[in-house]
């Protein structure tokens, strides 16, 4: 059985690792393992592939920045040609970003069975671009693998027959599972850090930093919260470059007084500074999964989430662009009033395990 496992931005190395280790031990498959470019620069990609232990990519498209179109459209390019020298039986995908649709288009129109790992997730709003990567993605793919209960749900309502979908539980837990050990004895990144005595924070998503009114209001509400806890903000490109631009310096400077504002950091890195925080502020998708897991309390920024078991079950609460009650639950949180949360079922390590075992039958 030959598969090509696709990987292209930041999110999917975390996912990917855990598959190619499980891949290395079963003689009946041969992989390959495909770097779009998606995500280009040291700090996005080589890095997590030094830490999480993935091998150099087989094949390097280098797509890098561009449009959604033209991003997608360079990568499908691209890919025709890998699939029609190597000829596979399978491409693996693994989330929701544009090289998981793009490789996945190619394939199916050249007959080549497609693997979505992580499937079924849905926010409910076609206004995000990983929306519809995700329902289009789902939509031609042969064999589906889900991490929560709600995955399977929306996949059986969108007429997904049931032979097609595995629940196997969530592959980026596998990785912090493998990664818990290395943190152990690492200090944390930044200094003046204290056990449990600062928060985490994350914000990328255009919905919070592409407006500037939008944006000036949550920076307000971050230098008023950093007044009571220290903020560390491991800033996105995207967000540096719009502060930039709106002319927001300033706000970001009134944080970084009590707090630590940086550049995007290592998964390791990372790892160990959302273990030890008190809470995590975001509007990431993963980093929902990483706090219940470990069961950190965590506000999100958004008006829906894709992954409602960790709200359900775990240490998320979403709170959108409401200020008040971003304020509330952070009140709630100091004075642990917070809920507890629980780890969603088969979030235990073992997905990769058991997506491998479905695939050599």
């Amino acid at each position: 059985m030959k598969i090509i496992n696709i990987v292209g931005a930041r999110p999917n190395f975390m996912k990917i690792a855990p598959l190619i280790r499980e891949m290395k031990k079963r003689e009946k498959i041969e992989h390959l393992l495909v770097h779009t470019g998606q995500h280009y620069d040291n700090d996005m990609s080589d890095s997590f592939f030094k830490q999480l232990e993935i091998p150099e990519p087989d094949i390097n498209l280098g797509v890098g920045a561009g449009s959604h179109a033209e991003q997608t459209a360079k990568i499908m390019i691209e890919f025709e040609k890998v699939l029609l020298q190597h000829k596979p039986d399978f491409i693996l995908v693994v989330g929701d970003v544009n090289s998981t649709i793009a490789c996945s288009l190619v394939a199916s129109k050249l007959g080549v069975k497609i693997i979505h790992v992580e499937a079924g997730l849905r926010s409910f709003d076609r206004g995000m671009p990983e929306e519809i990567n995700r329902v289009l993605t789902d939509a031609i793919s042969d064999l589906l693998f889900t991490t929560e209960a709600s995955a399977n749900k929306n996949l059986k309502q969108e007429g997904v027959p049931e032979q097609k979908v595995f629940f196997v539980g969530n592959v980026m837990i596998d990785t912090l599972v493998h990664c818990l050990d290395k943190i152990q004895d690492r200090s944390l990144p930044f200094q003046n850090l204290h056990e449990k005595q600062y928060a985490v924070v994350t914000l990328h998503r255009p919905s919070n930093v592409d407006r500037p009114e939008v944006l000036e209001k949550i920076l307000d509400a971050l230098s008023r919260i950093s007044q009571k806890i220290k903020l560390v903000i491991p800033l996105h490109p995207r967000t540096q470059k719009n502060i930039n631009a709106f002319g927001l310096q300033e706000k970001l400077d009134a944080i970084a007084r009590n707090g630590v504002i940086a550049g995007p950091i290592g998964y390791l890195e990372m790892l160990r500074l959302i273990k030890s925080a008190r809470l995590a502020i975001t509007d990431s998708g993963g980093l929902q999964e990483e706090t219940t897991y470990l069961g950190v309390p965590c506000i999100t920024m958004r008006e829906n989430t894709e992954r409602p078991s960790t709200v359900e079950l775990g240490t998320n609460v979403l709170v959108g662009n409401d200020l008040g009650l971003l304020f509330e639950h952070f009140e709630k949180i100091l004075s642990d009033h917070f809920k507890k949360g629980q780890i969603p079922p088969l979030w235990d390590g073992k997905a990769a395990s058991r997506i491998v075992e479905v695939l050599v039958g």
